[in-house]
């Protein structure tokens, strides 16, 4: 098939990419700020050759960012829909929309509105112009990568090998998350392009885990002489994330690297790229 693919140089848009690769796909349109492509730009391009499926990885994620400055949500949500108006105009039938797993939270911030607009507008670009969509919301990827957007797992990882404190904001008893392998997360992803279409599913490990084991084992595997250092929670942000993943399950998902060996591969990347 030929793809359009969003956000290619990110985390996931970087395994996404190679992966449709691997198995025989071509893309033939890439867009991601770091090449001064800005998804927005969509409104004033043609496509210049048939696309199968448009896949919208790109992002702002980081949700203290967006509760810092809203517009960044807002963004977010005119991205979606800068990309399905390119469908639209384009005769592109197939749409995948990365929204995340934090609109499943009861916690609601610029972020998770702004993902919550996608997923109507993917819904109502169904209903009035038959583009079929997929729905995935991820939860915590995270992998062996040079993460730009500086998600939590990077951040304690080189702190660690720099004998830098490890932040952890909420309280250390109970404040979990859902980590996800960026491999495993691909796979689901593979495997949601090939399932039903029009419905959402859920992306996840399968591994809550709370962040303060999760700071102690990183200071443990890197032999770091940092501390953990316990704030108050942010604003409107989870303090306990378990995903339901049962509908992913019935295509055959089932992830393959646990938590710790997820992140003794991300602490050797990081080291190597040192």
């Amino acid at each position: 098939m030929k793809i359009a693919l969003t956000g290619n140089r990110g985390l996931i848009g970087k395994f996404l990419e190679k992966r449709l690769i691997d198995e025989g796909h071509e893309i033939v349109l890439k867009i991601d700020l770091i090449d001064n492509w800005d998804v927005s730009d969509l409104k004033y391009r043609i496509a210049n050759s048939k696309i199968d499926i448009f896949i919208h990885c790109a992002a702002i994620c980081k949700i203290n960012k967006t509760i810092e400055n809203p517009e960044l949500g807002f963004k977010n949500a005119e991205d979606t829909f800068s990309a399905l108006e390119f469908c639209r105009k384009n005769n592109i039938k197939k749409f995948v929309y990365f929204s995340s797993s934090r609109v499943l939270n009861k916690e609601k911030n610029p972020y998770t509105a702004g993902k919550i607009f996608g997923e109507e507008l993917c819904k109502a670009y169904h209903h009035c112009y038959n583009i079929d969509y997929i729905i995935i919301r991820p939860s915590t990827v995270y992998g062996p990568c040079e993460d730009r957007t500086n998600r939590l797992m990077n951040i304690f990882i080189q702190n660690a090998l720099n004998n830098k404190d490890l932040e952890l904001y909420g309280n250390p008893e109970n404040k979990t998350l859902d980590f996800t392998y960026v491999d495993d997360f691909v796979d689901g992803v593979i495997l949601a392009l090939n399932g039903e279409w029009n419905k959402d599913y859920n992306i996840s490990g399968k591994e809550e885990a709370r962040i303060f084991d999760v700071a102690q084992f990183i200071i443990k595997e890197t032999n770091s002489n940092s501390k953990i250092i316990i704030k108050n929670e942010e604003i409107a942000q989870p303090q306990n994330v378990k995903v339901d993943i049962s509908e992913i399950e019935k295509l055959g998902y089932k992830p393959k690297i646990n938590l710790f060996e997820g992140i003794r591969r991300n602490i050797k990347f990081l080291k190597q790229k040192d």
